[in-house]
């Protein structure tokens, strides 16, 4: 009994980690949909977040059902609902990949993003993968060191954020309020993504200590 419940265990514990790849890549992908433009990879981040969704739907209905069957206690019970939670954390990061891919397939085949900011995009999308391929090894690995450090990589896209910000608000800026409105709407995707990611490395923390962490611990 306690091996087949073991193997039910991993299979969640496996499905975080593919769930985690995925949104890696649609994340990369959605990145260069934006800044290159390419419709066809915007299509598939599109199409890639119904498999992100569906996974989290099994994913949650299986965790549900083992909590029911098993009635878990203690740091199996722990496991599975920090699963529950991470899985939603997932889900969120492929939507904001999926938004961002909307808005490039929305402008193609015009680019949404200005020269002035082109560079700034690019090393959001660059930081947005650092970090989910970190929070993906982070689920995998339960490593509560590489959690907590995850925290100084969503420093950089705060940074980042705050530079996109600084350049709209700027007084040579000439794109207008659409432009404006498409590229405050992309920080806060990119931002949200690595705030969820560091969500999911909290979770992990807890998973393992039964402790949460604050940012100055």
């Amino acid at each position: 009994m306690r091996n087949a419940f073991q193997e039910e265990l991993d299979s969640i514990h496996d499905t975080l980690v593919k769930m985690g790849k995925l949104v890696e890549d649609s994340m990369s992908e959605a990145t260069k949909a934006l800044l290159q433009p390419n419709l066809e990879l915007a299509e598939k981040v599109i199409k890639n977040d119904d498999v992100i969704d569906d996974m989290q739907h099994e994913l949650d209905a299986r965790t549900m059902m083992i909590i029911a069957r098993q009635s878990p206690v203690a740091g199996d019970l722990r496991t599975l609902v920090t699963s529950l939670r991470m899985s939603a954390d997932l889900e969120r990061m492929g939507d904001m990949a999926h938004h961002i891919a909307k808005l490039a397939r929305m402008r193609y085949p015009a680019t949404a993003v200005p020269p002035e900011l082109l560079l700034t995009v690019q090393e959001m999308g660059r930081v947005a993968g650092k970090i989910a391929e970190k929070a993906t090894g982070i689920i995998k690995s339960r490593d509560t060191e590489d959690a907590k450090s995850l925290e100084k990589d969503d420093d950089e896209m705060d940074i980042l954020h705050r530079k996109l910000f600084a350049t709209l608000l700027d007084d040579k800026w000439t794109h207008g309020i659409e432009t404006a409105i498409d590229m405050t709407l992309i920080g806060r995707y990119y931002e949200r993504f690595a705030d969820h990611a560091v969500s999911i490395s909290r979770r992990v923390y807890f998973l393992v200590t039964g402790q949460y962490y604050s940012e100055e611990s």
